[in-house]
């Protein structure tokens, strides 16, 4: 029990004995000694007691002990506190956002130690936050604990765990927040020490920042959060796409042409493809697509160039078995940055409404109405669509071109989408919304083409105002 009543007593000498210098104080009820050896120590500690007392700090009954002092006795280590932050997060959070937590911990973690002396190599020590610290598994009974205490890591994990554990900074240390400025450093950083893209330095300090909050208001081992106090800013990156590397329409038409070209599974995936471009889908999104979510015109001559639409409302990102409760490579959940539940419609041009309509009635559906489902009827890999999109790069870029970042990765088609519909004199806010951005977000990324459409946008205002 914490409480002022404290009476800081004279120190007193009892002679005959190893260490004759006693300091005796009251806290409440019960009475406190402690004896040195040297009468400047004893003096030393007294005058740690009175600066305490005087600063208005409660002293805890039983222990004596000062608020603050007893607080630094009793903090918990950084690392152990982290595993309990994610332990608490992890039955309610989101499979990516399980994944995001442990990524953002596993980086800060080793920044926040006494010493490096014998630091294990950084790949390994990274290996070991991520993949068995900070994940979580449910014992037979139903509790989460880490993974490391369910299963028996590899020797060269192990000795990196306690490796870290033995050195990791108290959380009460962190009261100064000078000690925070290597985590953040650390977490601008890429593990080959490059700098991190911005958005993945703004989504871990997020991370960081909830810890400190949970560490702050829930669990109080600290009486203010000192991130706000650090002076750090993140290194300059440069989060806008690289457009010279964006294929336009004709290399787009070329590369899906490809695909479409490569053999049955290629077949199978054009329309995948096409979604990525005519649709500007994520592939999670596209490999939730279902026949019912598509609204295609009649299959008749005369509605040759009618335009669809599809509803998402579901999206299946790829994460990995090691972090959803159902151990599938995958997760389903709904938009991207949206709530449960909502919506949104893309209107989808000619060409795609033949590649859906084909895909269709070639390919039929999953038994839960899917139209894109791997060989053995689950969700489409990443790995599969990767190869075949690397096989069609090989296929239409010249050797120069394929050594290089043009359409790099299948993700490149649906740049080149929303690109080709910002080129087009789309709004910005109906791209978004097609897109499923926020407006913040495409003139982060767009910024150099929503720029290049100023002259033109300068031109029908100054029509416009002709006119009047």
């Amino acid at each position: 029990m914490l409480t002022y009543d404290v009476d800081i007593w004279s120190i007193r000498k009892r002679s005959g004995r190893p260490k004759p210098w006693e300091l005796r104080w009251r806290v409440g009820e019960r009475a406190h000694s402690r004896s040195f050896k040297l009468k400047p120590q004893a003096d030393g500690r007294r005058a740690e007691l009175m600066s305490a007392l005087r600063d208005h700090q409660q002293f805890d009954e039983e222990t004596g002990l000062p608020a603050n002092e007893l607080m630094a006795r009793s903090s918990p280590s950084w690392y152990e506190h982290a595993t309990e932050y994610v332990l608490m997060k992890w039955p309610r959070a989101a499979a990516k956002h399980r994944a995001s937590i442990a990524e953002s911990l596993a980086v800060i973690t080793p920044a926040l130690v006494t010493s490096r002396r014998g630091e294990p190599r950084a790949a390994v020590m990274r290996a070991a936050l991520y993949q068995w610290a900070f994940r979580a598994v449910r014992t037979p009974d139903g509790v989460w604990v880490s993974r490391h205490v369910a299963e028996k890591p590899p020797a060269e994990i192990r000795a990196a765990l306690e490796w870290v554990a033995a050195r990791s900074l108290k959380v009460k240390d962190l009261e100064d927040p000078a000690l925070l400025r290597p985590a953040l450093d650390a977490l601008s950083l890429r593990l080959d020490g490059s700098k991190a893209a911005e958005n993945t330095v703004r989504r871990k300090r997020m991370v960081l920042s909830n810890v400190m909050r949970y560490t702050v208001e829930e669990k109080g081992l600290l009486t203010a959060n000192p991130l706000p106090r650090v002076d750090w800013t993140p290194p300059e990156s440069d989060d806008e796409i690289d457009f010279r590397y964006v294929p336009g329409p004709e290399v787009a038409r070329a590369l899906l042409g490809a695909v479409r070209d490569s053999g049955r599974r290629g077949e199978h995936l054009h329309a995948f493809f096409g979604c990525l471009y005519y649709a500007a889908m994520r592939p999670g999104e596209i490999v939730a697509l279902k026949e019912s979510d598509c609204t295609l015109p009649p299959n008749r001559p005369e509605s040759v160039k009618e335009w669809g639409e599809l509803l998402l409302g579901e999206s299946r990102p790829e994460v990995g078995g090691g972090w959803t409760d159902e151990g599938t490579s995958y997760e389903k959940r709904g938009l991207k940055r949206r709530k449960r539940g909502a919506t949104r419609t893309v209107p989808i041009p000619p060409v795609l409404v033949h590649l859906l309509r084909e895909h269709i009635t070639r390919y039929g559906t999953a038994d839960d109405g899917r139209l894109f489902r791997a060989a053995r009827g689950g969700r489409v890999a990443s790995t599969e669509y990767c190869d075949i999109w690397e096989k069609a790069r090989k296929a239409v870029l010249s050797p120069r071109e394929a050594e290089s970042a043009l359409a790099a990765v299948p993700y490149s088609l649906r740049h080149a989408g929303v690109s080709l519909w910002i080129k087009s004199g789309v709004d910005p806010a109906e791209v978004a919304a097609r897109a499923g951005h926020s407006i913040a977000v495409l003139y982060r990324f767009y910024a150099k083409i929503l720029k290049g459409g100023q002259q033109h946008s300068n031109s029908l205002i100054s029509r416009a105002l002709g006119d009047i």
